[in-house]
């Protein structure tokens, strides 16, 4: 029977490989819980904090259109203000993600006060094959890092963790 048991697994890291897997971009990450993530959009800088300290920071690409808050769907602006990370996404076609949690009740009743939708499926993410290598802002909103950073990042910080996105 163990025998067996070691065959199957085997076979498994087997098949996982020939299919190309993605498992070497999930990362382990066992030091202190990231407690908030703050984003300079002006500095295209992004830092994560355990308490009071900084433990990483990011060079970022935002929207197409970064100046100013983000207000109705397709503007290519990245939100402002005070969000959390509302889910992990290993299937991204950007490598990895995590999604910012805009719109908001605020952001939703601004824009339908317009006429318009806030948009939404703001994530931080890295590049993917797509755009590896891009410089500059290329995003519809998003925050963007390289791929390695965005596996780092996938793992540091959980759901729930709050983002304040600074102009």
């Amino acid at each position: 029977m163990h025998r067996r048991t070691l065959l199957l697994g085997l076979s498994s890291l087997t098949l996982l490989a020939a299919c190309g897997g993605d498992s070497a971009k999930f990362r382990n990450y066992s030091g202190p819980r990231v407690t908030q993530i703050q984003v300079f959009k002006r500095k295209r800088k992004m830092f994560l904090f355990v308490g009071d300290d900084v433990v990483r920071k990011y060079k970022i690409a935002l929207g197409g259109n970064p100046v100013g808050k983000k207000r109705f769907e397709g503007d290519g602006k990245t939100p402002e203000g005070l969000y959390h990370i509302s889910m992990h996404n290993p299937n991204s076609a950007y490598h990895l993600s995590l999604r910012v949690s805009y719109p908001n009740e605020a952001d939703t009743a601004y824009a339908e006060a317009h006429g318009r939708k806030p948009g939404g499926d703001i994530m931080i993410h890295g590049q993917g094959r797509k755009y590896r290598g891009t410089r500059g802002d290329w995003t519809a909103g998003c925050i963007a890092v390289k791929d390695d950073e965005i596996e780092e990042i996938f793992a540091m910080v959980p759901n729930g963790t709050p983002i304040f996105i600074f102009p």
